[in-house]
């Protein structure tokens, strides 16, 4: 054991530690730990790893002046522990110490340095200058409890074949719902990987996982649906998105991606002058990736339809855009039902105005029709039935 006398000790935040429980579990396969410096170059001049694609290495350069100060005195063969927020979560064997230029790192990673990126900024700030290789081994159970659930879930059902879909449901509308049933008529088992990012912007994962479950429980077969919490570290939040999702999905399993047409990763782009998608970089991943047309709600059909078969214009069309409709939720506003159904509405809101109302039985009592009978309501189901309020057209 490495004597505490003398300052062995890495200090790695929960975002590193997570992306390096993934490696650790398998989820990114081909990779299995830690790149050195010609490994590295290697994979950021090719953008792939033992045949499969990889947009760019894998490595650990933690920030601080604690830390570069131990990764300059750090010897090959030496063991270093791993502390997370005063805990130690692991241990790493040192096999060479590396010079990075974070500013590459970013492009790699982001494809920009500009700082107004917020995943630009937070990078930087928790990414030093220092890298460091070696065979690792920290402790993270969520990691290895997913992959149990994913196959118990699998054997519960004798699935044959698996979807999956990245989800952020920030906040779940309308167009979520039908492309999960979409997956349903033609998949035996859909595991949604629910983005949990480190740093939240919205909703919060907890609120986001109830609606969820509300919509997989009342609405659709829930014993085909299965959500697995996705913590997409800052790896999974450049230009190369899909990439890692399709070898994460892979990994865990599945058979399938689906992904929206609207999906920022499915850009064109030109690499020596010849003309490439992400399909083209995704080819040799042994997953099939499937993209569902986009979908609004047409004033004149009266449903979501598919924007190309709807014979209406774009006049008629209201489109779901996510942002849009958390500004709304984020005010206090309602969604029309026609966005948000109105089950996820209420709960969202009595979520996050909490004590909202002075007197809230007696809002209830003076606004909506009842029994007679004195029951307790709460925050929820005043959201819920003041909706129905909303939907009622005869005098409209």
């Amino acid at each position: 054991m490495t004597s505490s006398k003398r300052n062995k000790t890495l200090h790695i935040d929960t975002e590193a530690l997570s992306t390096l429980a993934l490696v650790q579990e398998g989820l990114l396969h081909p990779v299995t730990g830690l790149m050195g410096k010609n490994e590295a170059e290697n994979v950021d001049s090719t953008k792939f790893y033992k045949g499969i694609p990889f947009p760019f290495s894998f490595i650990l350069a933690p920030s601080g002046n604690k830390n570069t100060k131990v990764l300059k005195a750090a010897e090959k063969d030496e063991e270093l522990d791993l502390l997370c927020n005063g805990n130690s979560v692991g241990k790493i064997i040192v096999d060479e110490t590396f010079k990075i230029n974070p500013q590459d790192r970013l492009r790699q990673v982001y494809g920009t340095t500009d700082l107004s990126h917020p995943g630009v900024k937070n990078t930087l700030a928790r990414m030093g200058a220092i890298a460091i290789s070696g065979k690792y081994y920290v402790e993270y159970p969520l990691m290895a409890g997913n992959k149990k659930r994913i196959e118990s879930m699998r054997q519960k059902t004798g699935a044959k074949k698996i979807s999956s879909m990245v989800l952020s449901a920030n906040p779940l509308n309308r167009v979520h719902e039908r492309m999960i049933r979409r997956i349903l008529e033609e998949n035996d088992l859909l595991i949604i990987f629910l983005r949990k990012p480190f740093n939240e912007d919205g909703l919060s994962y907890d609120i986001r996982y109830k609606t969820l479950k509300i919509f997989i429980d009342i609405f659709v077969s829930k014993n085909k649906i299965l959500i697995i919490p996705f913590e997409n570290t800052y790896i999974f939040a450049g230009f190369n998105e899909l990439i890692l999702d399709a070898l994460l999905a892979c990994n865990y399993g599945c058979d399938q991606l689906v992904i929206g047409e609207n999906h920022g990763g499915l850009g064109l782009y030109y690499d020596k002058n010849v003309l490439n998608s992400i399909f083209d970089e995704c080819k040799n991943i042994d997953i099939d990736i499937k993209i569902i047309d986009a979908y609004v709600y047409c004033d004149i059909c009266k449903t979501l339809v598919n924007t190309k078969t709807c014979p209406h214009g774009q006049h008629h069309h209201v489109h779901y855009h996510s942002d849009s409709i958390l500004q709304l939720i984020m005010a206090g506003l309602v969604p029309p039902a026609i966005l948000v159904r109105k089950e996820i509405s209420a709960n969202i809101l009595a979520s996050i105005f909490p004590n909202r109302f002075k007197n809230l039985q007696e809002l209830y009592y003076a606004l909506m029709p009842g029994t007679g009978l004195i029951e307790q309501q709460s925050e929820e189901q005043f959201y819920a039935n003041l909706i129905k309020l909303h939907s009622t057209s005869s005098l409209t």
